[in-house]
């Protein structure tokens, strides 16, 4: 009998009919033979009601009493799916992720994962019973609740399937899987039938709404099959697997498009060693992300830093920097929400040249002006315009050939 972990996010439990028809599916998993363990994220829309909510009593509430309010969303799915089983027949029992003792490290909102002992869900599921677990939350070692950020039950789902050793983990959505570009974006895109993590892993950290980037590493680094499946279609989906040589054919899998990052430049800064250590310690001391990041030096014995955070850091991040000026020499900043960053992904770019030309070819036909670019092995992103993100991107997906068969 194998074990399966199935996670349904949002969308596919927005309401009573819905949360009855997941709970069919879960049924008919278990009919098949297999025990079965369900994660699921909070209905609809209301994680950011409560966000909402949260923004009338106070603009900056505290984080942690941010997380005691989110977490309260995944509570109220869990019992209603639980009840929905029962009502047709099954047993269930619903847990909060504190109960199957997630444990996590103590920066709330964002908080990652260090272990998870699920000793109660081993108990249930040799009872006979299906079990169902609140994603996107668990607790510090003192007790404290924590959430595990945007898309954290995806995580919360991968860490379960592999600490029971499960035979692979189901993502459910409203999607038949993963395309080669956003499909509201570019209709023309792709379902991949097949992906690899670090494709998929780059994807997801460019901007791309497919799965939690965390939750793909630890998929990557536990050997877990992912599969991301329609919740209202009987369809294969996209299975996210380890890289064989067959993928290598493919030079560019997808195209990923950001449009919520922001850009902040540091002018005339101390060009000496060290400093950069400076800005970037400073933002990861107040646990601010930056992803892309650029260095150009004058001729002045100096230098201006630019570099690229999510546009609901960026208040933190400038008032980061700007506490930081002094102590690197920094003459101004500036800031530019009107961004958007565009990428190319493929593990067949590794044995392939003439991706960056191609790439940068494209826009250039387009008139479209490059303000950052940013490489690795199986990616190439640019930041380019606010308002010419979404042109790049269909033009980009055109050019390598993802809108065909």
């Amino acid at each position: 009998m194998a074990l399966i972990v199935q996670k349904y996010g949002g969308s596919s439990v927005a309401n009573a009919k819905k949360i009855l028809r997941v709970a069919q599916r879960v049924i008919k998993t278990k009919r098949a033979g297999h025990k079965v363990v369900v994660v699921v994220s909070a209905m609809g829309d209301m994680t950011d009601d409560l966000i909402a909510l949260a923004g009338q009593i106070n603009k900056n509430p505290e984080e942690r009493e941010m997380d005691m309010l989110l977490s309260t969303g995944e509570q109220v799915s869990i019992a209603l799916l639980a009840m929905a089983v029962h009502k047709l027949g099954h047993q269930a029992v619903s847990f909060t992720g504190p109960q199957v003792g997630i444990i996590t490290d103590e920066f709330h909102s964002k908080a990652r994962i260090q272990n998870v002992s699920a000793e109660r869900i081993k108990k249930a599921l040799g009872d006979g019973k299906i079990v169902i677990v609140a994603g996107f939350q668990g607790q510090t070692p003192s007790g404290e609740i924590t959430t595990l950020g945007r898309g954290g039950s995806d995580l919360t789902a991968v860490a379960l399937a592999v600490a029971l050793k499960a035979k692979h983990c189901e993502i459910y959505t409203d999607v038949d899987g993963i395309y080669t570009a956003d499909p509201r974006v570019i209709p023309e895109a792709r379902k991949m039938s097949v992906a690899t993590y670090d494709e998929i892993l780059e994807l997801a950290s460019l901007g791309a709404k497919v799965m939690h980037s965390r939750s793909i590493e630890v998929g990557k680094k536990f050997n877990m099959p992912i599969r991301v499946r329609n919740s209202h279609k009987d369809v294969q989906g996209t299975l996210i697997t380890k890289e064989n040589k067959k993928m290598e054919e493919v030079v560019v899998s997808g195209v990923a498009l950001a449009e919520d990052e922001a850009k902040i430049t540091l002018f005339r800064v101390s060009d000496r060693p060290g400093v950069a250590a400076k800005v970037f310690q400073t933002l990861a001391d107040a646990n601010v992300n930056v992803d892309m990041i650029i260095q150009n030096k004058t001729q002045t014995n100096s230098t201006d830093i630019s570099f690229t955070v999510l546009k609901h850091e960026l208040t933190k991040a400038l008032k980061t920097v700007k506490a930081a000026m002094k102590k690197v020499g920094a003459t101004s900043i500036t800031c530019d929400e009107n961004i958007a960053k565009v990428s190319v992904v493929g593990i067949g770019m590794r044995s392939h040249s003439g991706i960056a030309s191609k790439m940068f070819s494209t826009l250039a036909k387009h008139k479209i002006n490059i303000d950052m670019i940013s490489t690795s092995e199986i990616k190439i992103s640019v930041v380019v315009a606010g308002d010419k993100g979404r042109l790049a991107a269909r033009a980009i997906h055109r050019a390598f050939g993802l809108d065909k068969k």
